[in-house]
């Protein structure tokens, strides 16, 4: 018997009840999380267990994944950096820089509209828009 692992299953389970932002913003990562951290009171911090490692063209690509766990929730948010050396890690996004994943808790709209407020009142900030799943082709990637 051959036990096959599906995908399409987990990549639903990790996406349930969560919101994902696609941010541009031309600044380092450590940086743009600086900026946050000031603005919005948050703590992001690198997470070296879960950065993504993708095999591509030969070699290896790492992108970073920044954390932070809300105090009195089960929600975390997660930032991705999408480009690393020329690589992207949503390909179909390579306009965007950020990848910022809202997980563990319903997200209320209110709550979602005063965060994309406040990113965009950063200098750095070009655009932030709501990413769908469907719009999303390679999203195992965004899976750790």
């Amino acid at each position: 018997m051959k036990l096959k692992l599906d995908f399409d299953d987990l990549a639903d389970d990790f996406f349930d009840n969560t919101r994902l932002l696609g941010i541009v913003a031309s600044v380092k990562n450590y940086q743009f999380c600086w900026q946050l951290n000031q603005l919005l009171r948050y703590d992001f911090r690198i997470n070296n267990e879960i950065e993504i490692q993708l095999y591509k063209k030969s070699r290896n690509y790492y992108f970073s994944i920044f954390e932070y766990r809300e105090p009195t929730t089960s929600l975390v948010h997660y930032l991705y950096h999408n480009q690393y050396d020329g690589e992207y890690l949503l390909p179909e996004f390579k306009h965007l820089d950020f990848l910022w994943l809202l997980k563990g808790d319903i997200v209320a709209e209110d709550f979602m509209q005063q965060l994309v407020t406040g990113i965009r009142s950063l200098s750095p900030v070009q655009l932030v828009t709501e990413l769908t799943n469907e719009k999303i082709k390679n999203k195992g990637h965004l899976i750790f």
